[in-house]
């Protein structure tokens, strides 16, 4: 495994001040939807002066009511927006499937099942594991289900959906992968197929359901990050293809040329 020792990297040196022009704000979409929220209702209060005269009408009840009402419905149908539209290919078959991590518990186990159904099914040889607090526990799992060490690599450096796809990339395509079966959860799978396409892989998505013990607010706060994010990583441009890695990560080329010497010296059988 490509891992934190080699790349140097730790959860811990995450940037706490991030750049506003990296647009990451985006992926606090809550937030934002609570800052516009109020940011209104302060134009409607200035705009009506007599603000508590009309607390006083019905029609500012209907609205809260009505609103109150439809969001959960808004809810669900934005969840269904970010899988309606990915291409299905069942039983393609791939050069690798690319599992991407997030958050343990069932995230992995859903994560792992279906990789380790997948790799039996002979979709795929061999099975990639992406994520730097990620990888090594899916590792493990995966060889407790029996699927040969031979057959598992992956990379514990990426702190990021893009450094997924930019160290998976540096990795794999130095091994002549180029098709893939792309694994993770729902809401994760639009901006993470985007984002490999962008690095040169051919993805077929898989995804898993979301832990059964989240509740509702915290689906709703994963549903409207993946918003946000598919708008920060739009705006920065990682959805357009790159020639290579390096095109869109300049700041990290030295761990890209590490993954890449990485990916030549170790070819899974």
């Amino acid at each position: 495994m490509f891992d934190s020792n080699l790349c140097e990297r730790t959860l811990n040196k995450l940037p706490i001040f991030i750049p506003w022009w990296q647009i990451e704000w985006l992926n606090q979409p809550l937030l934002l939807a609570l800052a516009l929220f109020v940011f209104f209702v302060i134009l409607w209060l200035i705009k009506y002066r007599t603000w508590k005269h009309k607390l006083k009408n019905r029609k500012f009840y209907w609205f809260l009511f009505i609103f109150t009402a439809i969001f959960p419905l808004f809810i669900l149908f934005s969840s269904k927006l970010l899988v309606v539209f990915l291409p299905t290919d069942p039983g393609a078959k791939a050069d690798a499937i690319v599992v991407l991590g997030r958050g343990g518990g069932e995230f992995y186990d859903y994560r792992v099942n279906l990789a380790a159904k997948l790799w039996n099914n002979g979709q795929a040889p061999q099975i990639f594991v992406s994520g730097i607090a990620d990888a090594p526990s899916m590792i493990e799992q995966l060889k407790a289900k029996g699927i040969s060490p031979q057959s598992i690599d992956g990379e514990n450096c990426s702190l990021t959906t893009a450094e997924n796809a930019t160290f998976s990339a540096a990795i794999l395509q130095s091994r002549g992968v180029q098709r893939i079966i792309l694994v993770t959860d729902e809401p994760h799978m639009l901006r993470s197929m985007l984002v490999f396409r962008a690095n040169g892989f051919t993805v077929i998505p898989y995804t898993t359901p979301l832990p059964s013990y989240l509740g509702f607010k915290d689906e709703t706060f994963l549903v409207f990050r993946e918003y946000g994010g598919l708008i920060g990583y739009g705006l920065q441009g990682l959805f357009f293809p790159k020639d290579s890695p390096e095109s869109s990560r300049s700041d990290i080329l030295e761990l890209i040329q590490k993954a890449r010497e990485y990916g030549k010296q170790r070819s899974l059988k």
